[in-house]
């Protein structure tokens, strides 16, 4: 995610950007040394999908500040 928002590692480490998921579970986080999007909780596809063939979590990456 650093790589390509073109951000300092440190930018990430001061939080100015934030991984927000629908819902009330964070699946994901920005992992502070490499800038890597990184599943933060167990993800359960049964418990998640149930009957859907297809299962997408979708996430949103907010970054305070100029770019």
């Amino acid at each position: 995610v650093a790589k390509d928002l073109g951000l300092e590692l440190p930018a990430l480490r001061g939080g100015g950007v934030r991984i927000l998921d629908r819902g009330r579970t964070q699946y994901f986080s920005l992992h502070g040394k490499t800038g890597h999007l990184v599943t933060a909780e167990r993800i359960d596809r049964e418990q998640l999908c149930e009957s859907v063939q297809q299962c997408v979590l979708r996430c949103e990456v907010i970054v305070e500040g100029e770019m």
